[in-house]
């Protein structure tokens, strides 16, 4: 069932990019008096196709990784073109024109974002609170002072003294990653119980290539209030032999209260080989239940290390808050998010280029696909942000100035507006091979990634 999600939940979500990034240039080209040929969702021969009146011929293919708009083009037409329908060839238009255009594509990607964000904001969306699990020894986190159970309500930056009000863990993660990406330090204003206080991090020091799915953790900033609650005991294992159950809550070890499900997995594997005194709730009566941490061997970042664990799965939900703003603000922050993120993902890719920041967080189809399925299972407004996030890559990803992607036709109109001659013709033969090439090894990697994922998942 699963896997039918996901493969259902990747179609509507390609269908739906497409269709605006391809509509974008359709639109603006008839604007600018171009006939456009044909509208195809999907490459290969059209599964089925209809003509309306304007003369375009609207297909839909089989294979479901993209589309195109034909327009009517001295370039490339296969026949001669009749005399009265020169003027509204593509290559007749002015530079301007033709580079608005090709431009439209990826603007209609981040506008659906704009207005994607914009609706979650102003209907108002549930997500995680800004509360912190107990980090792991060593870590920034740890270091700077936080021990498990704060939430955090703001950021400031020392330097300019400019505060971010942080109203979700999301909000949050998304504000130290960027943090870590311009080395900044930070200022953490948060509250435990009835007090508030602020605590300095310094991020400095992380390098771009540790930015990746896991930063946070390594930071030691985890979620917390999850708490601790046995789903499954596995067989033969020390939380079998000591009678757990499912749906026991694992409230204390060893007489310390567990804050949250990251802090009972930190210490038990911290403490391998020892016995441990669990206090549990199970059903209302507390009780003392001890276990053995059995050693296990795990490698952490290629280094092998030995950890206790005692077989029980554990899960929790963790508090959510709602997330709700006046529709003129929710519109701005729609913006300013689709701006944020975008941004983000030009940093990336430039230092994934000068080798600051792994490869491995390119991602392909098969990655696309799973996270499709994952974010439609939790619920429209988890698969409307995804498909916004999408939308925003497709919009970067487009506008990168690779020979054969928009950004690569945008290079070639610049020049031309430039020194007032087109790219001869030969050139730009010579440059879409090499982008066709580039493309290539970029697909190679991202699905390299998708393997390695579903290997080690």
């Amino acid at each position: 069932m699963s896997f039918l999600i996901a493969v259902l939940s990747f179609a509507v979500a390609i269908g739906v990019l497409v269709v605006v990034h391809e509509y974008g240039h359709y639109s603006v080209a008839r604007l600018c008096g171009v006939k456009v040929l044909r509208f195809s969702i999907g490459f290969g021969q059209p599964l089925f196709s209809w003509r309306s009146k304007s003369g375009t011929e609207w297909s839909v293919a089989p294979i479901p990784l993209g589309g195109y708009v034909k327009m009517l083009d001295e370039r490339e037409s296969e026949r001669t073109i009749a005399p009265e329908d020169l003027p509204f060839a593509f290559n007749r238009k002015s530079v301007g024109r033709r580079f608005a255009i090709v431009l439209a594509g990826p603007l209609a990607n981040f506008l659906l974002a704009i207005v994607l964000f914009g609706a979650l904001y102003a209907t108002g969306v549930k997500e995680p609170v800004a509360q912190l699990g107990a980090p792991a020894v060593g870590t920034v986190a740890a270091r700077a002072g936080f021990v498990g159970g704060e939430t955090v309500v703001s950021l400031r930056d020392p330097d300019d003294g400019k505060e971010q009000a942080v109203r979700s863990w999301g909000d949050l993660r998304w504000k130290l990653v960027d943090a870590a990406l311009a080395h900044r330090h930070l200022v953490v204003r948060a509250t435990s119980g009835k007090q508030t206080f602020e605590i300095p991090v310094d991020l400095s020091h992380v390098q771009a290539s540790e930015v990746d799915d896991n930063l946070l953790d390594r930071l030691g900033f985890m979620p917390g209030g999850v708490k601790a609650i046995v789903e499954t005991v596995e067989p033969g294992t020390p939380a079998a032999a000591a009678g757990l159950r499912e749906g026991d809550k694992l409230v204390g070890i060893d007489g310390h209260t567990v804050t949250d499900v990251n802090d009972f997995i930190t210490q038990v594997q911290s403490r391998p080989g020892q016995t441990l005194a669990l206090q549990i709730d199970r059903a209302g009566q507390l009780l003392t239940v001890p276990v053995l941490a059995k050693p296990a061997s795990v490698e952490v970042e290629g280094v092998q290390k030995t950890v206790g664990r005692i077989g029980a799965a554990l899960g929790g939900q963790m508090p959510t808050v709602e997330v709700r703003y006046d529709p003129v603000e929710a519109l701005r922050l729609g913006v300013r998010r689709t701006w944020d993120i975008s941004a983000f993902s030009v940093r990336m890719f430039g230092k994934m280029i000068v080798g600051e920041a792994s490869l491995k967080n390119l991602s392909g189809p098969v990655t696309i696909a799973d996270y499709a399925g994952r974010s439609a299972s939790l619920g429209l407004a988890s698969f409307i942000s995804f498909l916004a996030l999408v939308s925003i890559s497709l919009g970067v990803l487009n506008l990168l100035p690779i020979p054969i992607l928009d950004g690569g036709h945008l290079l070639y109109y610049s020049v031309e507006a430039v020194t007032g001659k087109a790219v001869p013709e030969r050139w730009q033969m010579i440059l879409q091979r090499a982008g066709i090439v580039c493309i290539l090894v970029l697909s190679a990697i991202a699905l390299f990634n998708d393997l390695a994922r579903l290997i080690h998942s």
